[in-house]
């Protein structure tokens, strides 16, 4: 695992006030892809969870956590949120919506602002994922149920197995 100096985000101050138990996963910046997040830091990259924003047809914006190596499947979205219809932010709109950069979007961070959270079923099958801390190049590895439990995040299928 790279070591770098890192500061506090505020996806950490809310997991130290809950006692959650986490590790600080660092990795160069300019990473952006979960799959090569999970590369830097040593993990399968089904246990890195990459936090996409999805707008539906009308309602409160998404957040969608998925596995790195899976591709988001917008009409299971749409199911698991009973939307009619979802599409997927373009990076500036997610930005703009989160204050956060793509790449350091997190769910953590995001927890009063209006988001809808979700993740996907897979997450089940580890007991510790990896998310964004809210900064690009830093990672949280922490143990899912008390993701689901702090993000208040529905568990749905959202997502198939790349190819």
């Amino acid at each position: 695992m790279a070591k770098r100096k890192t500061g506090r985000t505020n996806a950490m101050r809310i997991l130290d006030a809950a006692k959650a138990p986490y590790r600080v996963l660092t990795f160069p910046p300019a990473i952006h892809s979960a799959v090569e997040v999970a590369a830097a830091v040593g993990l399968p990259p089904g246990q890195v969870f990459k936090t996409l924003v999805v707008l539906p047809d009308k309602g409160r914006p998404l957040l969608v956590m998925a596995p790195g190596d899976a591709t988001l499947d917008l009409k299971l979205v749409a199911r698991a949120s009973q939307h009619k219809k979802v599409h997927m932010a373009a990076h500036k709109e997610a930005e703009r919506l989160t204050g956060l950069k793509v790449g350091g979007i997190s769910a953590l961070v995001l927890l009063q602002r209006g988001f809808d959270p979700y993740i996907d079923t897979s997450a089940r099958q580890w007991e510790e994922v990896a998310v964004s801390a809210g900064q690009r190049g830093i990672n949280l590895l922490l143990p899912v149920v008390d993701l689901i439990r702090l993000t208040g995040a529905k568990v749905a299928t959202l997502t198939r197995k790349a190819h």
